[in-house]
């Protein structure tokens, strides 16, 4: 598997290689007991993304990309685990706040676990702050995911980082 941190947009071939990276990536969840989460989205449903980045031939990892209330927000950050630790997801954080940039918005949005070291310790590590404030967009999403029950795993939060 590539370990490249290339990021490019990605094409329907790259599309078709997502839902292997994110199960091989969710796989990283079920020592935490965190076995049930969501089936990995198809490659029909992440080309109706605004934007879908990838780092790798074969992809390697992959950032969704949407539009929220002003704010480019990332939906989905997969990395697989074998090419892990090498600079890939934050490859794809930093092409994800450029994206931004050049669409106009000030800010990326994302909705994470909070405790979990991988999820938001890591994204504050790469300059996103847990933000208490949700636009009407962030509700709904976040209303989703009770719908489909990850709080039973333990708290989500709402982060954001300013694009400047």
């Amino acid at each position: 598997m590539s370990t490249s941190a290339q990021v490019r947009d990605a094409d329907d071939a790259d599309l078709a290689e997502l839902p292997g990276v994110e199960a091989a990536a969710d796989g990283l969840f079920v020592p935490l007991g965190i076995t049930d989460l969501p089936p990995p989205a198809t490659a029909a449903e992440r080309a109706r993304a605004w934007r879908v980045l990838v780092a790798g031939r074969p992809v390697a990892g992959f950032a969704v990309l949407e539009l929220v209330d002003g704010a480019v927000h990332l939906e989905q950050l997969s990395v697989h685990p074998a090419p892990g630790r090498r600079g890939i997801g934050a490859a794809l954080l930093a092409a994800t706040v450029e994206a931004a940039r050049q669409h106009g918005a000030d800010r990326v949005t994302l909705l994470t676990y909070a405790d979990v070291p991988w999820n938001a310790p890591y994204y504050a590590r790469h300059g996103w702050e847990v933000t208490p404030e949700l636009t009407p967009g962030l509700r709904a999403l976040r209303s989703r995911e009770v719908e489909l029950g990850l709080d039973r795993h333990g708290p989500r939060v709402a982060m954001v980082r300013l694009v400047g």
